[in-house]
């Protein structure tokens, strides 16, 4: 069937971006998904100027697409994830606006909103179609998302490459969980990490992160389809943990556990105004916040293991 035959639907959900790639696994496993847009965004010399956050757009074909069907399947399936406490009603409303769309090839045309970006002082993340010449001490990350993609210019990651240019060591022991497209674990790798293990419930996403690393030359990043619980005891000297903050509160004493003497970890992924639950899962658990991160409305905390 040429594009000309088939008939396009813009499926808007409105999410909290960590939740973003659970999402895209829904969608793609349930209707013919030919693309899926995390953020639409405008470039002006490498620096995001305005992004549509927060709105997850999914385009399908369907000569005859259900409205309703798809307004009660997303409905049915947010519920579904608060009642296994995967997650709470922090993943925001997920309320679905559809409508139809001009006859275009859409598994191509939302590669045009998506350019280079300069996320941290020193990391470039870069389409793989698109050629980008690093300049001075930057190091270019290359992404190849697929149809539903992650570009790593969200707050929440770029809170987390910060810190790690901040506090990670020549030579660490890294963890990334919840790797999603696993953009940290390839920037830890890139920023001279020894060793790193990165972990993720979603094996879809596992299995786009390992594309990921090798389209870089990291073919030595460790990718586990699992959670944390499995990473052995008092083994890195880095974390990452990109999540909501109730998770991050539930897993709190895991990751203590997996990190060395004198480790940190970066929490991410908290919204302004959800932070205590956090706080008081670090306190909870002996551990410091040395640094306190704000972008937008989202916030990250720096925490050392000091036992």
């Amino acid at each position: 069937m040429s594009v000309s035959d088939k008939t396009y639907w813009e499926v808007c959900i409105e999410i909290n971006p960590v939740c973003a790639d659970i999402l895209c696994d829904i969608i793609q496993s349930e209707y013919e998904c030919e693309g899926i847009v995390t953020a639409e965004e405008t470039y002006k010399n490498l620096e995001l100027v305005s992004t549509t956050e927060n709105m997850l757009k999914a385009y399908i074909v369907s000569d005859n697409l259900d409205i309703n069907e798809v307004k009660n399947f997303i409905k049915q399936k947010r519920q579904e994830l608060i009642n296994r406490q995967a997650f709470n009603e922090d993943i925001g409303s997920w309320q679905v606006t559809v409508k139809k769309q001009e006859n275009v090839d859409w598994s191509k045309k939302w590669k045009e909103h998506w350019k280079p970006s300069k996320i941290s002082d020193r990391i470039v993340i870069c389409p793989s179609w698109e050629k980008y010449d690093s300049k001075d001490n930057e190091i270019i990350i290359n992404i190849d998302p697929g149809n539903a993609f992650g570009t790593g210019t969200h707050a929440t990651t770029q809170l987390c490459v910060k810190a790690c240019e901040k506090y990670m060591n020549k030579g660490s022991y890294t963890a990334d969980i919840g790797t999603g497209s696993g953009i940290l674990a390839i920037c830890a790798k890139k920023l001279s990490a020894e060793f790193v293990d990165a972990v993720d419930n979603d094996d879809t996403a596992i299995q786009t992160a390992k594309k990921n690393a090798i389209i870089n030359g990291e073919n030595d990043i460790k990718f586990h389809t699992a959670t944390s619980d499995v990473l052995p005891s008092n083994t890195y000297d880095f974390v990452f943990a990109n999540i909501l903050h109730n998770i991050l509160a539930q897993i709190m004493p895991d990751l203590k556990r997996i990190m060395k003497k004198n480790a940190k970890i970066v929490l991410s992924g908290i919204l302004e105004g959800k932070e205590q639950v956090v706080t008081d899962a670090v306190k909870n658990n002996n551990m410091k916040i040395i640094e306190e991160m704000h972008q937008k409305e989202w916030i990250a905390f720096v925490v050392q293991k000091e036992d």
